[in-house]
């Protein structure tokens, strides 16, 4: 990842963890920031200003970024889960690596312009149609990996194991594409992978019902030697946990205890339908949750414990996944929005609290510890929204951490820097010229 040479921004209010400071001078140098001087009430000569509110880049922790070609088609009708999985089928089907590349470049533009500076792409369409692997076998993880760098964000590509289409059936059509047979091909698929300055390489088991009991260990061996993160797809759905019930007598949180999945790089995305005991065995073993609101509600999946499960100690972050929208601020929004509707109570989080989810926490759970903090020796990746806005003018400066999780939208972000550099200035991005456009030429080349 190309970085800026050394610089100072001026940052006329940044969001300096527990407080929103006036007056904020960043000093940065080979990526990451060197000096963060407060107090500053004016720009020194020669130093970029980021006017409104400035906060640390967020880290959209759960992406399936072909997603993005069904917004607005699956609202057609109703359905379930079930029914709409049936048409993200038919789009994944039609994906070539030339065609995912497209489509991701612009789906992670629109991320930037988001402020997101971090992506998980919880990646899982790995070959042909049908199965047969391409000739560099990596060549669909290989897409997204550069369609991150030429939209300018970092990506974790969380590599995918999906190798039955539930529990002890052999993958269905469809996702022939999705499978490498057994967890030791899928490690040694995902070996092939390399890290580079903007790309990680963690591990996913897409869910309980995709990966045999007896691989589980495979894939979270994998991650563990490699320290990578390791995300899982949980009890999204009450079916799963039925018949995982039924198979194995216990739940689907349970199954990934017994066979050493938990742990403090693992994620589970979603954590919907849980027990009282799923809920303690997350919490003990310092895995974290990733909620993904827009998603969640979207698909009528439910609202999961979030505030229980951090109570027992799972860190929280969040995710955009299928993209129904592409707003962090939204997703933080709606965890707080969804509990009160839930309880007939308000103030479960506080903004700050939100916002670290939507930072700080979400970076961690994609491995990049260094990054989602505006202090010396971080990663100079950050994001500015504006405070004068139909939605965000009015309230006190102070109360920008507010203003940006409870009024302001994606349509609210100025700027957005990453190792230094501006990928999106004064809202509109440097590297992809008119997102909008390619956004429609890549969705309208998946069209059956």
């Amino acid at each position: 990842m190309t970085t800026a040479a050394p610089r100072t921004y001026w940052l006329e209010h940044a969001w300096l963890g527990p407080r929103v400071e006036p007056g904020v001078a960043l000093e940065v140098a080979d990526g990451r920031i060197t000096a963060v001087r407060a107090g500053t009430p004016a720009p020194t000569p020669g130093a970029e200003v980021l006017r409104g509110l400035t906060l640390p880049g967020l880290a959209n922790a759960h992406s399936h970024a072909f997603h993005r070609a069904l917004r607005g088609t699956v609202q057609v009708g109703s359905g379930t889960f079930w029914t709409w999985r049936e048409v993200m089928y038919a789009t994944a089907a039609r994906l070539t690596p030339d065609r995912y590349h497209a489509l991701a470049r612009a789906v992670y533009a629109e991320m930037a312009l988001a402020g997101v500076t971090a992506v998980g792409e919880f990646h899982y369409v790995h070959h042909a149609p049908g199965g047969t692997p391409y000739a560099d076998p990596n060549a669909m993880g290989e897409a997204l990996i550069a369609a991150a760098a030429e939209a300018g964000i970092r990506i974790t590509l969380l590599d995918t194991a999906y190798l039955s289409s539930g529990f002890g059936q052999p993958p269905t059509t469809p996702q022939l594409r999705f499978s490498d047979g057994d967890a030791e091909a899928w490690a040694a698929r995902s070996s092939l992978l390399k890290e580079r300055d903007h790309a990680r390489i963690g591990a996913a088991i897409h869910s309980v019902r995709a990966v045999p009991a007896d691989q589980l260990e495979t894939v979270a061996r994998w991650a563990g030697e490699r320290r990578a993160p390791l995300h899982v797809h949980l009890s999204e759905q009450t079916a799963e946990n039925e018949a995982c019930r039924e198979l194995h007598g216990c739940t689907p949180t349970q199954l990934l205890a017994l066979h050493g999945v938990l742990g403090p790089r693992t994620t589970g995305v979603h954590n919907t339908h849980l027990t009282a005991e799923d809920i303690s065995l997350i919490g003990r073993s310092g895995t974290g949750t990733c909620m993904c609101p827009t998603t969640e509600r979207d698909l009528a999946d439910g609202i999961g414990p979030a505030v229980a499960l951090q109570n027992e100690g799972s860190p929280l972050c969040l995710g955009s996944d299928s993209h129904a929208v592409i707003d962090l601020l939204e997703e933080a929004r709606a965890m707080e929005l969804n509990e009160r509707l839930r309880t007939r109570t308000r103030g479960h989080w506080t903004a700050a609290a939100l916002l670290r989810a939507a930072s700080a926490d979400g970076h961690a759970a994609l491995g990049w510890e260094d990054a989602g903090a505006l202090e010396p020796g971080a990663l100079a990746d950050f994001t500015t929204i504006a405070l004068d806005s139909v939605r965000t003018a009015g309230p006190l400066p102070r109360l920008g951490a507010e203003t940006a999780v409870f009024a302001a939208s994606a349509a609210d972000v100025s700027h957005t820097v990453v190792a230094g550099r501006h990928v999106v200035r004064d809202g509109v991005h440097s590297l992809v010229p008119d997102v909008p456009r390619a956004l429609a030429d890549a969705v309208e080349a998946l069209r059956g």
